[in-house]
This record gives C-alpha cells, sequence and structure tokens, in this order.
C-alpha cells in the first residue's frame, strides 16, 4: 500500500502518561511503512523529548495545556510534528548549546539542551518554529533499501 500523503493526528493533554500514547502510535505507523525497528526506537526518543518539552516547559504549573500531534506520511518517510500553544523558548541559542556538546561528557552537558541535541542526533531533520507556543518538526527518510516496493 502506498503510505505517502496520509496523515493521522492527535490532540493530547499535555501530561506525561499521554506520551506513551504518542510513542505507540509512531511505531504502528513507521512499522507500516518499512522503517527498521532501530529506527523508530531512534524516532520514539526523539519524539518523546519534544513531547516532554511541551509537558514540562509551555505550561505554567497547574495548568495543564494540550500538545498536537501530526504524522505526515512521504513518498520517502515521516514527517512528526508536537506543537504545543504554551510559552515559548528561544530555539537557536538552546542549538547552540546543544552543539557545543559535542566535545563533551556526559557529565558537562548541560542537562537544557540534552533533549534538542538527542533530537538532532536520531532524526535527519529537526526544525523548531516558535512564537506563539512551540512546534517541532522531525523529519526522518527511508534508506533506498528500506523502501518498500
Amino acid at each position: 500500500m502506498n503510505w505517502e500523503n496520509r496523515t493521522v493526528s492527535m490532540t493530547l493533554p499535555a501530561e506525561a502518561e499521554f506520551i506513551d500514547l504518542v510513542r505507540l502510535t509512531l511505531y504502528g505507523i513507521c512499522t507500516k511503512i518499512g522503517f527498521t525497528y532501530e529506527e523508530i526506537e531512534d524516532m520514539k526518543v526523539a519524539v518523546a523529548e519534544a513531547c516532554n518539552n511541551a509537558v514540562v516547559h509551555a505550561y505554567e504549573p497547574g495548568n495543564i495545556g494540550t500538545m498536537d500531534i501530526r504524522f505526515d506520511m512521504l513518498d520517502n518517510g515521516i514527517r512528526i510534528t508536537v506543537k504545543d500553544e504554551g510559552a515559548s523558548f528561544d530555539y537557536e541559542e538552546k542549538a547552540q548549546q546543544a552543539s557545543s556538546l559535542h566535545q563533551k561528557s556526559l557529565e558537562e552537558a548541560n542537562i537544557g539542551g540534552l533533549g534538542i541535541y538527542l533530537m538532532q542526533a536520531l532524526m535527519d531533520e529537526v526544525d523548531v518554529m516558535s512564537g506563539r507556543g512551540t512546534e517541532v518538526v522531525l523529519t526522518k527518510r527511508l534508506s533506498k533499501s528500506e523502501e518498500m516496493v
């Protein structure tokens, strides 16, 4: 079956308990598309980091908002979007901190940039738009040998 141009969307409370639902959905979709087990595990980590940012940083304590998750199936992979309507942050500054982790030991790593570092290391593309809320777009491409015919 051709999965290209198919989209699955969900809106969930921005609570840690719902991140597993996102990971399970990702697993189901990516298995159908043809990603390997290892690639799916990497994507699950990256998506969980993006969701965790919405859960921990987007909304004031006691004010639970939502996170919108969208899985866009592409002809050569998948694009996953995690969006919240909460407090935004300076992505460029955090990305700069994340890139400086390459020469540091784990003990020296600043916890604040570790999630971005993981997303960048595990996905082919990571785009972050901030303003009213934050939108994280994670893209993973199938390698040619894994594409289903």
